[in-house]
């Protein structure tokens, strides 16, 4: 399948090290676009350097929920130098994650915050990571003044929370758990999100789609999400592709034509 676009990958994790090169020419040859995204300092700054090495690669750089802790007014400023480099097209991820009950959820929402005003004043688009806490997450952005713009990553929100979503201008995101056979309520979802809010992602290494549930995920899956979500709206897998693709074109400000630089020469 042409024309896909996978959003949502952290192909810098050390479980591509061993075949990260190999992939990455696969994903040429498919002509496709990915997006690397920072979850810290250090993951976001793995994620600038492939992006620097792969013309058809882009970077976001973040501090997850789950690394609030660690978060410090340096990494805001380091983070708003990385934010002016060319394939950095994007904040995040960022947001409230309640699964667990570390960091607090105060502390999140202060973190979380800090990132948002950063991308307001920068005018920069926003990836944003809810888990169990959709109603926290909607109440704090629908307050917020001069809202960036902002994309559901993997959503899993029920439909009255993605209307919301869709209210403010927000883009939604679908991954593997999509295509899971216990998710209809997801699939719903996919169904009814206007066709121009849509985006498609693999959170590649996690979340590995049907039929290859269970193994290590990689963004060559996002052809298999394209096609189930495509089936779930009965039309065409390849229209899908193309209108997903500009849809994160679009999104975050990726221009063509870019060219792709050989996989083989050195970064």
């Amino acid at each position: 399948m042409e024309f896909l676009f996978d959003t949502h990958a952290h192909l810098n994790d050390s479980r591509f090290d061993e075949d990260r090169e190999s992939i990455l020419i696969q994903m040429q040859a498919m002509g496709m676009l990915n997006l690397c995204v920072g979850t810290d300092l250090k993951t976001s700054e793995e994620c600038i350097a492939l992006a620097e090495a792969y013309d058809f690669l882009y970077a976001s750089v973040g501090f997850h929920p789950e690394e609030a802790a660690s978060f410090s007014s340096h990494c805001l400023d380091q983070m708003r130098t990385w934010l002016a480099h060319s394939k950095v097209v994007a904040l995040g991820e960022i947001g409230l994650d309640y699964h667990y009950d570390s960091p607090s959820r105060e502390l999140q929402k202060a973190v979380f915050q800090e990132q948002l005003q950063l991308a307001s004043q920068l005018g920069m688009p926003v990836i944003l990571h809810i888990r169990d806490a959709h109603g926290d997450a909607i109440e704090l952005l629908s307050k917020m003044p001069n809202r960036p713009r902002c994309v559901v990553h993997c959503s899993s929100a029920s439909w009255e929370s993605t209307k919301v979503y869709l209210s403010m201008d927000f883009m939604i995101s679908y991954a593997g758990p999509v295509t899971f056979k216990n998710a209809k309520k997801l699939q719903e979802c996919a169904r009814q999100v206007p066709l121009d809010h849509l985006l498609i992602e693999t959170d590649s290494p996690y979340l590995a789609p049907e039929p290859v549930r269970g193994t290590r995920n990689t963004p060559i899956n996002v052809s298999h999400i394209c096609a189930c979500i495509a089936a779930i709206r009965g039309m065409d897998a390849e229209e899908l592709a193309k209108q997903t693709r500009a849809n994160g074109m679009r999104f975050f400000g990726i221009k063509e034509p870019f060219q792709l630089r050989s996989v083989d020469s050195e970064a």
